[in-house]
């Protein structure tokens, strides 16, 4: 029986089928049948039949012929007109795939938003976007004949003679090179963390550069605090309509609507969280990505793509000027400006000197001379100072390493870590005695431990291991009467807190801001921190540890920080606020180790069995291209190692099968990868992962490509 009358120009669509299975990663071709010419465009999402099912995908391209052998199967449905895959959305994501040996379909889930069909009916009739309605919609947005987006020359607000990037070596050339319609690279050391000065307006002003000489800007923030800091920020140099937030936070409708305002032209900077990479801007000249080596940047599902990365890639490929800030610096940021990809951006000695707190440590020999006990001392004397000085001019920051009340329990007698009968996780305290929130209770699987007995001493009394942010809040609470006390941490995290008289207890990473800066901090548990095992420890105490210091006043205007940690590099970079150089000495190290970021790192977890088979055919197909890898393992796998300060333990087991053949202990793998070969290398890992997924002969591994968590 004859098929359906094919389109009469380019007949054969090439499409991307929507599953995660590596062997279909892939285009496959279809026939367009006539009925759906008009609408079966490339970047559209369509519906095929594939193996007897009803799948989603995207069309890539229409072409004349296929090479595919046989009759093609038509078209099923083209479910929306909207082009929402752009060529350039879809060259990255090819590439991203290709860096992390993953799957093009797994990069456009998070690269592009879910549909919302009454959106695109409303602002885009019969599938063509039309940006004057997008920008009719908000306020400020004009429309014009000189239109930038949907910002005009007139209505951005250039960075004037004393902007915030006059402080800062190569700023004024930076933010000159971005207004002339060049792509320059960079990584800012940024200063200050609050007030006017502050980083947001500094990324605020790149961006105003970059419009003005006609291009979009893709901004890139770890969480919903920043993301609101930088968009009024932004809000303060362009017109509202040419701001699109793109956030999962925000809900499935306003991502949409953003995306759509994107797409359409209406709008021209993009400023999000991770997925906002991947906007489609129209023109792109400038990403910026803030704080890279904050954790949140990393996605949670395959392929565990990094912001940085993909912010990297797009700028590359696109021609693209890039901005990499934070208040320290990551070991991946000193290795651009090491290599000379990208151009340093910092202040002089003599700005840092009257822009950031005099910073102060317990532990040196001075102190120590004064307050014997300030080693073991969770209080020292003088930071029980600072703190009381502090709270006579302004808010008192006290940072804390983890949440809750008592999140680590000891055995009294023996002084083993105290564990769950049920999964042998940590035992923990939620609140002060008195309460149910006082019976001990398992931080992995929430079992209660009323009648907790200890498996070394057969001891049953319970004591702190370590002090989260509610027990030190209670414990400053009594230290200093009268005095309030405002807590951030777990799921109740505060973005500001007012300029008044208090004591501000959070946890690393959820700091608040306050409008004037803190008058003190204390940086308390600086050892915990420090004695994580992972390789990136110090790095990360490090980056914690500026990121809370920038939201202190200026040491002219009496701000202090107070540190309790013995002294070693990292405390010794945040009294010489020296971020630069202590990135410097660590990637120095690394390099001398060969470990990340010298060389990039895969690891393969899974069974035994599966990791042993996949590990040996990778190292056949690198030895046939005379290509030798550094392996370690097969080791297995400790979770409780892999969780920071209040982040739980990774357990993404999404790629195993529920019901595995191989059911002995899970273990890991590691291949150390030049990165002179890393190309060759992941082509071969996605290779053999597509092999193994399509015989079916092993159970399934997670492969990941340079995880944070695994050394």
């Amino acid at each position: 029986m004859a098929g359906p009358a094919l389109a009469g120009d380019l007949p054969v669509a090439r499409v991307l089928i929507e599953s995660s299975l590596p062997h279909l990663d892939r285009p496959f071709d279809y026939s367009v049948p006539a009925a759906l010419d008009a609408e079966a465009q490339p970047g559209v999402r369509v519906k095929v039949k594939f193996n007897g099912q009803e799948l989603a995908g995207y069309l890539l391209e229409r072409v004349a012929n296929s090479d595919a052998g046989h009759p093609l199967v038509p078209l099923h449905k083209v479910i929306s007109p909207v082009p929402v895959l752009t060529p350039a959305v879809a060259e990255l994501a090819g590439r991203i795939a290709a860096r992390y040996a993953g799957t093009v379909s797994d990069v456009l889930r998070v690269a592009v938003p879910p549909r919302m069909a009454k959106l695109e009916k409303e602002f885009a009739p019969g599938g063509r976007l039309d940006p004057e309605l997008f920008g009719a919609e908000l306020p400020g947005a004009e429309v014009g004949s000189e239109e930038i987006g949907s910002a005009t020359h007139a209505s951005i607000q250039p960075a004037a003679a004393g902007s915030a990037w006059a402080s800062y070596r190569n700023g004024p050339a930076f933010l000159a090179h971005l207004g002339a319609g060049e792509s320059p690279r960079a990584v800012l050391t940024a200063l200050q963390g609050y007030g006017p000065g502050g980083w947001p307006r500094l990324v605020a002003e790149a961006v105003a550069a970059v419009r003005l000489s006609g291009r979009g800007a893709v901004v890139v923030v770890p969480d919903y605090r920043d993301l609101d800091r930088v968009e009024s920020a932004l809000l303060d140099v362009l017109p509202a309509g040419d701001v699109a937030r793109l956030t999962a936070d925000d809900g499935q409708t306003p991502r949409y609507r953003s995306f759509l305002r994107l797409l359409s032209g209406a709008a021209g900077v993009a400023v999000g969280t991770r997925s906002a990479a991947y906007a489609p801007v129209q023109n792109l000249g400038l990403v910026v990505c803030w704080d890279d080596g904050d954790d949140l940047h990393i996605e949670q599902r395959s392929p565990y793509a990094h912001s940085r990365e993909v912010l990297l890639l797009r700028a590359g490929q696109e021609g693209a000027a890039c901005l990499l800030a934070a208040h320290s610096r990551s070991t991946e940021s000193e290795r651009l400006v090491a290599s000379g990809w990208a151009r340093a951006v910092d202040a002089e000695r003599t700005v840092v000197r009257r822009t950031v707190p005099r910073v102060l440590n317990t532990a040196d020999s001075f102190e120590l001379e004064h307050d014997p006990l300030a080693r073991i001392a969770r209080l020292p004397g003088a930071a029980w100072r600072a703190a009381k000085e502090g709270l006579e001019r302004g808010p008192v920051l006290v940072q804390v390493a983890r949440a809750g009340y008592a999140p680590s329990l000891v055995c009294e007698n023996c002084r083993e870590p105290a564990r769950c009968t049920a999964c042998s996780g940590p035992l923990a305290i939620a609140g002060p005695s008195g309460g149910s929130a006082s019976v001990p209770q398992c931080r992995w699987c929430s079992a209660p431990a009323p009648a907790w007995r200890c498996g070394t001493c057969n001891g049953v009394r319970l004591r702190r291991g370590a002090a989260g942010a509610l027990r030190t809040a209670e414990e400053l609470g009594r230290a200093f009467p009268g005095k309030p006390v405002i807590t951030s941490s777990g799921d109740q995290v505060k973005a500001t807190v007012p300029d008044a008289k208090a004591l501000v207890v959070a946890t690393v990473g959820a700091e608040p801001v306050a409008a004037r800066g803190y008058a003190a901090a204390l940086l308390l548990d600086g050892d915990s921190l420090l004695r994580r095992e992972n390789l990136r420890a110090g790095e990360d105490a490090v980056r914690r540890w500026f990121n809370a210091a920038a939201l202190v006043r200026p040491a002219p205007d009496g701000g202090l920080v107070v540190i309790t940690a013995d002294d070693a590099a990292g405390v010794g970079a945040l009294l010489r606020w020296d971020p630069a150089g202590y990135a410097s000495r660590e990637l120095a190290l690394r390099q001398e180790l060969e470990l990340p970021p010298a060389v990039r790192v895969a690891s393969v977890t899974g069974g035994r069995t599966a990791v042993g088979h996949f590990t040996e055919a990778v190292q056949q197909r690198l030895a046939a291209q005379g290509i030798v890898l550094r392996v370690a393992g097969p080791a297995p796998v400790v979770l409780p190692a892999a969780a920071g300060p209040g982040r739980p333990a990774s357990r993404d087991l999404s790629s195993r099968d529920s019901s595995p053949r191989d059911s002995g202990e899970e273990v890991r793998t590691l291949l150390f990868i030049p990165y002179a070969r890393a190309a060759e290398v992941t082509a071969v890992l996605r290779a053999v992962k597509s092999a193994a997924a399509a015989k079916r002969s092993d159970d399934p591994v997670q492969l990941r490509l340079d995880g944070v968590d695994v050394l």
